[in-house]
């Protein structure tokens, strides 16, 4: 499979780590580039970042329209339902761009994956389930696809991975309850989440990104 084409951006010469990073539906690796100036990282951490886009296909809620999606979501009745074959799809995507982050020489403990949304929930299920050991995961407005699986499919040498998860109070779109239960399901399995909520709607807000700034420069800096 080709790599994912991707934006990337640097925070000083020759990085020591790298952020994967995965936009939400019907967005590109655009999207959360303005971010890295927000975090304000300082130089002594240079940080490679990663902004792939998404392949465009069919969005059955969106009555078909192509867009940029990780995996195809649709209606079960009133509820909204996971392609669960196009997450997985898209985690083998992932796992490319992180064995090129490796070639490149970055050790796989010092590759974070990030995602927002639709990202968020490809970023998981890539990062619990990756077979080398990751620095962290940043999940944002998102939710854990498939979390039954997470006992037996879930990587051994992934499960004290970090993960970070922050919700918008008012998300109309993944609705609180649903980020909830992903953290259930993860801290049940031993997971150790950081957890955070915002008083936005489906979005980030700038308290949310000073405290990815200090995730990351903890987890990253030494």
């Amino acid at each position: 499979m080709p790599l994912l084409p991707a934006l990337e951006l640097a925070t000083n010469h020759n990085p020591t780590a790298s952020v994967i990073w995965l936009h939400g539906l019907g967005a590109d690796g655009h999207d959360f580039v303005p971010v890295v100036k927000e975090l304000q990282l300082p130089g002594t951490l240079p940080v490679r970042f990663i902004f792939p886009h998404a392949p465009q296909q069919p969005v059955t809620i969106n009555n078909g329209m192509v867009m940029r999606a990780w995996y195809d979501v649709s209606y079960d009745g009133l509820e909204r339902r996971t392609d669960d074959a196009g997450v997985l799809k898209s985690v083998e995507a992932v796992n490319d761009l992180i064995a090129r982050e490796i070639a490149r020489g970055i050790p796989p403990r010092r590759i974070v994956l990030a995602g927002f949304s639709q990202g968020g929930a490809v970023v998981l299920t890539a990062g619990t389930r990756h077979p080398q050991r990751l620095g962290g995961i940043l999940a944002l407005s998102t939710y854990l696809p498939m979390p039954e699986q997470l006992g037996t499919a879930g990587s051994d040498a992934n499960r004290s991975v970090p993960i970070f998860m922050a919700h918008g109070q008012q998300d109309n779109v993944i609705p609180l309850r649903m980020a909830e239960a992903s953290r259930a399901a993860l801290e049940a399995q031993g997971y150790p989440v950081t957890w955070h909520t915002y008083p936005m709607a489906h979005s980030l807000c700038m308290e949310e990104v000073e405290a990815l700034s200090r995730w990351l420069q903890q987890h990253l800096g030494s």
